[in-house]
């Protein structure tokens, strides 16, 4: 079994190391071929691993740094003042080669612009995208991208069709996903002009482009991939986020209404419980910078150790499928000719 060794921003994220440490300690029970590299304050890490029975071992390593960046903190200023800082040494490991990913619960802006400075971007691509798995009445569909993008170009939104349907491909063996691109109507003539021109670009693109979805057409349709800018893409999620929540207020309230209801919630507990697992955002954790020289992946800033689990499988997974080489495979495929427009991949083809 070839090990896969995983750098951890164990300093990030709300609740900061014991999610972070608890979570890789998780994950490695769950995967044998899996090492960690936790990253931040010697000390603390140690004091952590202690208090879980644990200690360095052949599969568990502790990198000192002695910065942490905050939550509300300048991308700017972390980028420039905070070199020491987990996360940027976190990032390093991967840019050195002493570790194949990082996952990090950090500022989201900090993470990509460290990122996207440390690693760079594959060539081919213009700016790096956050994806991530939405749950869906098909089990879930991959959306990018999700916040790192506020205004795109339409070749720029066929370039993040191409990084998600790789993505999609590698880690799901779905050899044409369908790709769908979020507008605020399926008719053709719905859209503004960069929305029309990149239908353009994906239709003729020899991606499985099915065409528009609506907003409700993430969670609806049968679809693989959906791709928007980063502004429309964090709304969407933001919103998708909060309805589950709204969801599960309203079943609580009504079931908690009488003795009456709380008895037809006792009979409900099954499926409740299998309602719960299915929608649990802890199972979705884990959003990838797709597009960049090397695998980082974001967790949610709230996340526990269950959630920094799922982070840290993404992580493995993307690692496993080498994600990076075929989204590069994909780029070259779709290399414009002599004279083309920079960023135009209606050539791109599958590898």
């Amino acid at each position: 079994m070839t090990p896969v060794v995983l750098a951890i921003d164990a300093m990030s994220g709300d609740h900061g190391l014991a999610a972070a440490v608890d979570g890789a300690l998780l994950a490695l029970a769950a995967h044998p071929e899996l090492h960690v590299v936790l990253v931040g304050d010697e000390a603390q890490i140690t004091s952590r691993l202690s208090q879980r029975h644990h200690s360095a071992d052949a599969r568990v390593r502790v990198q000192h740094a002695s910065e942490i960046v905050a939550m509300d903190e300048s991308p700017s200023k972390a980028l420039r003042n905070k070199k020491d800082s987990s996360m940027r040494v976190a990032i390093n490991l991967v840019k050195d080669g002493r570790a194949q990913a990082a996952v990090s619960a950090g500022n989201t802006g900090a993470l990509m612009a460290t990122a996207k400075f440390v690693l760079k971007t594959l060539p081919g691509i213009d700016r790096p995208a956050i994806i991530s798995a939405i749950p869906s009445v098909n089990g879930h569909v991959h959306m990018l991208d999700l916040g790192a993008n506020a205004e795109c170009s339409a070749e720029q939104l066929l370039q993040f069709a191409v990084m998600g349907s790789a993505l999609v491909t590698a880690t799901l063996g779905i050899e044409k996903p369908r790709v769908a691109l979020l507008n605020i109507g399926e008719e053709e003539i719905k859209g503004n002009e960069v929305i029309k021109r990149a239908a353009q670009l994906l239709a003729a693109s020899p991606l499985h482009y099915v065409g528009f979805v609506e907003g409700d057409g993430i969670f609806l349709k049968d679809v693989d991939v959906v791709v928007c800018d980063g502004f429309a893409g964090n709304i969407a999620l933001k919103t998708g986020e909060g309805v589950a929540k709204l969801i599960y207020h309203f079943i609580k309230e009504e079931f908690t209404r009488s003795i009456f209801t709380r008895f037809a919630a006792l009979m409900a507990m099954p499926a409740l419980k299998a309602l719960g697992g299915r929608m649990d955002p802890r199972n979705y954790n884990g959003a990838s910078f797709v597009g960049l020289n090397g695998i980082v992946v974001k967790s949610h800033g709230s996340a526990d150790a269950q959630a920094f689990a799922a982070a840290i499988r993404v992580g493995l997974r993307e690692v496993e499928n080498a994600v990076p080489s075929r989204i590069v495979r994909l780029l070259d495929a779709a290399r414009p000719p002599s004279g083309a427009m920079p960023g135009d991949l209606a050539s791109v083809t599958s590898p």
